[in-house]
């Protein structure tokens, strides 16, 4: 006994020290991994709906009043050259909401990939065998187990999410541990933006009770100011406007100033025979009237600072949580809309007022009252939170990180920006736009009736201003005369050699981006 117990006791001894050493680690692992945990940074981003960069003071908007919004601006860095990458469909909200979740270029996000087999099924190839359905549920389960949520679920983050409820990729927002959506664009508090702004404020609040120090990631998102534009009624006063079905009968002189890009009427038909957009919107419908498009920016302006009042909220409470410093915090919107610009209403279109959006930022690590170009896409966003968090990257991800902009190190991440919208007749509009300040936008669209070229300056037209801005009955309603050169030169034979060139960058980009199209002199 004393010849086995001996060793038996001296291994019992080594091993339990042994055990004790590692479990010492593990919890000294342990509590590291919380720690770091609670170091990580927060992530509030919030996601409006319609929303042009040109209703905000950090983009020369002198009536909307933002205050909130102009804080995340004064506190953080404003982004000029941020876009959206274009649609397929006529709700151009569901592709760019899709390439926000899951960091996918437009070509390659689940929807339109499944649309573009469908096209090829009805052109009498194969139809699709179980192989082929089987892989499409794996390159959507893929899609999925790769978005937003999921990837910060899987990294120890608290997730949450309000938003409006439809044209969104509705799988990957499942991911989100706690979900609010809503589609809420009433008048009140109880069915407006306020509902969702209280949402934000209950999850944080439930966080603080329950002393919750795990990082969280927010997805704070507006129903607002998509139409209905139906404004509150004491900042529908403010801004000269009434909630309307039908357009006024009268001008309201209290109403906001036209956009200087305002047209009573666009040049030649946009290329969607019927768009919902451009010809049922509450209140606006076809009229293009200055009485009509003034209320309806009132309309609009009223429902901006409605969201601004949440922002506002939303930074009062982290402030008092402590938690300001450590949280970035993102502003911006799925995609710009028209508004009377260019003799439009929607938002399919690829005009700056439309294709571009809104977008500050404001974190840890951020020069207060900085600016950059970006020439950033909405689907950067997450492979740039990833960045900022920490984490590794799935390589499902295509955008790119903009941290080196956010921390002044760059002011752009790539040189040229890719925009499509071919959700009327087929193969629709494309746009691309150059670092040096050039942009090119080309319809082929109405079976081949209309076929334009634009071709912009925007160092000295950034309005993207046409012939028919120059007329006289025009500037007198916008107030605004342009200068001889603002116009559209892609048919000024002094500037054939940059037109031709950007043609080509185009054409590389859509072959790149394996763009299924092609336009009737590619």
């Amino acid at each position: 006994m004393l010849t086995i117990s001996r060793p038996f006791t001296t291994w019992t001894t080594a091993f339990t020290s042994g055990m004790a050493i590692v479990l010492f680690l593990l919890l000294a692992s342990d509590f590291g991994m919380v720690c770091r945990a609670a170091e990580r940074p927060n992530f509030v981003f919030i996601l409006t709906d319609d929303q042009s960069p040109y209703t905000l003071s950090a983009y020369g908007n002198a009536v909307c009043a933002t205050p909130n919004i102009d804080r995340l601006a004064k506190e953080g860095m404003t982004i000029d050259d941020a876009h959206h990458m274009g649609a397929d469909i006529g709700a151009v909200c569901l592709p760019s909401r899709t390439m926000i979740m899951t960091g996918r270029t437009v070509w390659n996000i689940p929807q339109a990939a499944r649309r573009n087999q469908k096209a090829v099924n009805k052109k009498g190839q194969k139809n699709q065998d179980a192989a082929s359905v089987r892989s499409s549920a794996e390159f959507i389960q893929n899609a999925v187990e790769n978005s937003m949520a999921a990837i910060f679920n899987k990294a120890g983050y608290d997730t949450f999410r309000t938003c409006k409820r439809g044209n969104t990729f509705g799988p990957a927002n499942k991911e989100f541990q706690v979900l609010h959506e809503g589609d809420m664009r009433e008048a009140s508090d109880e069915h407006g933006s306020a509902w969702h702004g209280d949402r934000a404020i209950e999850y944080l609040q439930q966080r603080q009770t329950a002393e919750d120090k795990d990082p969280f990631l927010m997805f704070f998102g507006f129903s607002h100011p998509h139409d209905p534009r139906n404004g509150k009624p004491e900042l529908l006063a403010k801004y000269g406007a009434q909630n309307l079905k039908q357009p006024p009968s009268r001008l309201n002189p209290a109403a906001p100033p036209l956009p200087v890009e305002y047209l009573p009427a666009h040049p030649f038909h946009h290329g969607h025979p019927g768009l919902r957009d451009e010809t049922t919107v509450q209140g606006v419908l076809t009229d293009r009237s200055e009485a009509t498009i003034r209320n309806e920016l009132g309309r609009e302006y009223a429902c901006i600072e409605n969201i601004d009042q949440q922002v506002g909220r939303l930074l009062d409470k982290l402030k008092q949580m402590d938690e300001l410093q450590n949280t970035y915090i993102f502003y911006t919107s799925d995609h710009g809309i028209a508004v009377g610009r260019h003799g439009l209403s929607g938002k399919q279109n690829l005009y700056e007022h439309t294709w571009r959006v809104p977008f500050l930022v404001r974190g840890p690590g951020i020069q207060p009252g900085s600016r950059a170009s970006g020439f950033i896409y909405l689907l950067d966003v997450l492979p740039t939170m990833c960045d900022l968090a920490g984490l590794v990257r799935p390589d499902s991800l295509e955008g790119l990180s903009f941290r080196p902009v956010l921390e002044g190190k760059a002011d752009r991440i790539r040189d040229t920006l890719y925009g499509v919208y071919c959700g009327g007749t087929k193969p629709g509009m494309r746009s691309l736009k150059t670092a040096d300040g050039w942009k090119l936008i080309k319809y082929d669209v109405m079976d081949g009736k209309v076929r334009e070229t634009q071709l912009f300056n925007l160092n000295d037209n950034p309005f993207e201003l046409l012939a028919e801005h120059h007329a006289d009955d025009v500037v007198s309603l916008t107030g605004n005369t342009p200068a001889t050169g603002q116009k559209n030169l892609a048919y000024d034979p002094q500037f054939a050699e940059k037109r031709q060139q950007l043609e080509a960058i185009l054409l590389q980009e859509m072959q790149r981006l394996n763009d299924p199209h092609r336009l009737w002199d590619q």
